[in-house]
């Protein structure tokens, strides 16, 4: 197998690849693949944002090419901030064991096995599902109108509808369906594959999920607390796998990050709490936000936060890079500033995962709207980046709270 090793914007590199297979790795677009000017043979392969492992399966070649993918943060600090968004109260920086791997995906596989194990170790969780079908004894209720429809004139067998408990819940399906995920992604360790093994025994009995089929929902309670660590990788294992069959017979099986949503993910999240003692409302992904009188032009800002009275006081918008090098990019002035003006604020805060000054402000000309461009470092321990946007936070609402008075 034909592995490459990139890491995620970093400068491009050079490897000796065939024509079909280069062509394969621009059809796939998880990287950009150039043919190199200066030697016959190599492509030149640069990784944007998107980090993991996929094999990319080329036609006419025996064996896949492996992308392996790193991050510039240390795998720990990516497992944060994704568990930090998925449950900010109840998760934090040592509860996702990821061992000794320095790779995405052999990481991301033991921490679900680990949490999976601490989840259904003591035996399977059981709850009441909602069941359909037929049959020659009443349980549950009548389906009047099935009854008729299907049965119309016969007495038996009878259309029901009942509760039955089981172990065959949302919970344990999702726990099943990203294990057999995990089974199938080239690049999981031996013995983290053992283990994921042993766990699919476990759940067996379990109803498979259906290519294609929706997600089935859970709530978190007291009853489920011990799964919610593994049902939160299980979602982002099973909504970042990727296997897809492009035409011409390529096919791409894996598991990707996108590093966009993981740092605009906890930047929201993460302003959200921090705002949450002062009142009002945090709302990420915002609807309902125009930029036409006729309500045309949809805009969703990243974060927006509502004061008692529902009126808009904050808007900031996550960026996880900046775009040139000698500073921040313009476009993400001119977003922003159409934000503000959708929002009738006279402040905007555009968040980078990095740049090279900490804080920009920008007033704009005739309009007096200030832009802020700030940098925050994902270098830092957890505790310091929490509160780093705590910091943020209380500015956000300092100038807010300021321009409402005026």
């Amino acid at each position: 197998m034909s592995a490459v090793d990139l890491v995620e914007h970093a400068p491009p590199v050079s490897r000796l690849l065939s024509d079909a297979a280069g062509r394969a790795l621009v059809a796939a677009r998880i990287v950009e693949a150039t043919p190199d000017p200066y030697l016959p043979g190599h492509w030149v392969l640069k990784a944007g944002s998107k980090v993991g492992a996929v094999a990319v399966h080329v036609p006419g070649e025996e064996q896949p090419i492996t992308l392996r993918i790193s991050p510039k943060v240390p795998i720990a600090r990516l497992f944060f901030l994704l568990g930090y968004s998925f449950d900010p109260r109840g998760w934090r920086d040592g509860q996702v064991d990821v061992a000794e791997h320095r790779e995405v995906l052999p990481a991301l596989a033991h921490a679900y096995e680990r949490q999976v194990e601490r989840a259904i170790g003591r035996g399977l969780l059981q709850g009441y599902r909602a069941t359909e079908g037929s049959a020659l004894v009443v349980r549950g209720r009548i389906r009047e109108a099935e009854q008729i429809r299907r049965r119309y004139g016969a007495a038996l067998p009878v259309e029901i509808a009942y509760d039955e408990f089981t172990t065959d819940i949302a919970e344990n399906r999702l726990l099943r369906a990203a294990t057999d995920r995990m089974l199938r992604l080239p690049g999981v360790p031996r013995g983290v594959r053992a283990r994921l093994l042993h766990q699919r025994a476990r759940l067996a009995e379990i109803t498979p999920l259906v290519r294609g089929q929706q997600l089935p929902q859970w709530r978190p309670t007291r009853l489920n607390s011990r799964y919610q660590h593994a049902l939160h990788l299980a979602r982002a294992i099973l909504e970042g796998a990727s296997a897809e069959h492009l035409p011409g017979g390529l096919r791409i099986n894996g598991f990707l990050f996108d590093m966009n949503k993981v740092f605009e993910d906890f930047v929201c999240v993460a302003l959200r709490e921090a705002m949450s003692s002062y009142g009002g409302r945090g709302v990420l992904q915002a609807k309902g936000v125009h930029l036409d009188q006729d309500q045309r032009v949809r805009m969703r800002p990243d974060f927006v936060w509502y004061g008692e009275r529902g009126h808009p006081l904050v808007v900031a918008d996550a960026k996880y890079k900046a775009g040139k090098a000698g500073g921040y990019p313009d476009a993400d002035l001119y977003q922003m500033l159409a934000y503000c003006t959708a929002l009738g604020l006279t402040e905007g805060h555009l968040v980078y995962a990095k740049g090279n000054v900490p804080h920009a402000s920008h007033r704009v000309r005739e309009a007096g709207t200030v832009l802020h461009q700030r940098a925050l470092d994902l270098d830092r321990a957890p505790d310091a980046l929490l509160a780093d946007m705590s910091t943020l936070a209380q500015e956000m609402i300092r100038t807010a709270h300021s321009d409402h008075l005026r």
